[in-house]
């Protein structure tokens, strides 16, 4: 036993020492309702142990009865108690759950402390790959690979998606995990509320680098993130296409990469699985016409002449090796003689 407590002694409680506010209020959610809970568990348990002691075969002097069968009392304390927990637990999961939906945003930056009127949330927009995480910020132009940083007190809005397989994107000290899929976007809002270096990861299992699929998020006071996006406008390396196609190969302990500049609605063309040649974006295939001008941007066309012309050849060439439609055999197929099957 004690060797098992001497391992845990180096278990970090992340989730009961949280430093962001939704995290705290989830952190306070948990304590409530294992309270709760334990109203139940507590008095059964001690029964339990108080009734096998009592009515012991050696214990001669407990009285027994026989013909007894039923009592209003404990039958209410029985029924009664469990049912009160119950509407206790239902009444705070449904107002929390409304509270804490990941995809509302933020009306508080901690206990006491409302979000001023006009308060526009950092926007960050993260995409899992094998085996690391690709942070894009629109707002200042730049991307990371496994570094996160937001401001201290600063509502931050997540938009998350996948470019393979489902993953998991968790900081446990600023707020609950939250899928991101492939050709989804899902959402998160949450504010950090000290400096600090936090860790996230991944907490849905998705290959063999799973384990290293880590990333440090750093929360900084307004001139700290400052300097950190200028360090990464410094950076001579951009984000284009080609080099995310390369960043999108499967890699273990990816180191952190800075790009000052990204091409120009490449997170939109991940999300919607169009960033390779030849591919058509999902949402101008689920989309009419009348939706033409919020179409993802085609990536191909913004490729240097050479490389557009080489994918438009790639698209006409599947295009003339597709079959003919089935209903233009049926209207060239003779007629069969009646009475007689074809």
């Amino acid at each position: 036993m004690l060797p098992a407590l001497a391992l845990l002694a180096g278990c970090n409680a992340v989730l009961l020492h949280p430093e962001g506010d939704v995290a705290l209020q989830q952190r306070d959610l948990i304590i409530v309702s294992l309270g709760l809970m334990l109203l139940i568990v507590i008095p059964v348990i001690a029964l339990t142990l108080f009734f096998a002691w009592r009515y012991r075969a050696r214990n001669t002097q407990a009285s027994y009865d026989p013909e007894w069968h039923h009592s209003t009392m404990l039958e209410l304390m029985i029924w009664a108690a469990p049912l009160l927990i119950i509407i206790a637990l239902g009444a705070l999961t449904w107002v929390s759950t409304h509270k804490l939906d990941p995809y509302r945003p933020l009306d508080q930056l901690s206990k006491g402390r409302l979000v001023a009127a006009g308060t526009q949330p950092l926007v960050v927009e993260v995409v899992a790959l094998d085996w690391k995480w690709l942070f894009f910020y629109p707002e200042q132009g730049i991307a990371t690979v496994n570094e996160l940083a937001a401001p201290v007190d600063r509502p931050i809005e997540f938009r998350i998606t996948a470019a393979n397989v489902m993953n998991s994107f968790f900081i446990p000290s600023l707020a609950g995990q939250i899928y991101a899929m492939p050709g989804m976007e899902t959402k998160l809002n949450a504010v950090i509320n000290k400096a600090g270096e936090y860790e996230g990861f991944s907490a849905n299992f998705s290959g063999d680098g799973f384990s290293g699929m880590r990333f440090k998020f750093h929360g900084m006071s307004d001139r700290d993130f400052d300097a950190w996006v200028q360090r990464a406008r410094k950076s001579s390396e951009t984000l284009s296409v080609d080099t995310y196609q390369h960043l999108e190969q499967p890699s273990e302990r990816e180191p952190i990469h800075f790009y000052a500049s990204v091409a120009p609605g490449l997170y939109d063309a991940i999300l919607n699985n169009c960033v390779a040649a030849a591919q058509k974006c999902a949402d101008s295939m689920m989309g009419s016409a009348s939706d033409a001008g919020t179409k993802t941007p085609d990536m191909h066309a913004m490729m240097p002449s050479g490389d557009a012309a080489h994918a438009d050849a790639a698209v006409a060439h599947d295009a003339m090796s597709m079959p003919m439609p089935a209903a233009s055999e049926s209207k060239s197929a003779p007629a069969a003689p009646s009475g007689h099957t074809p």
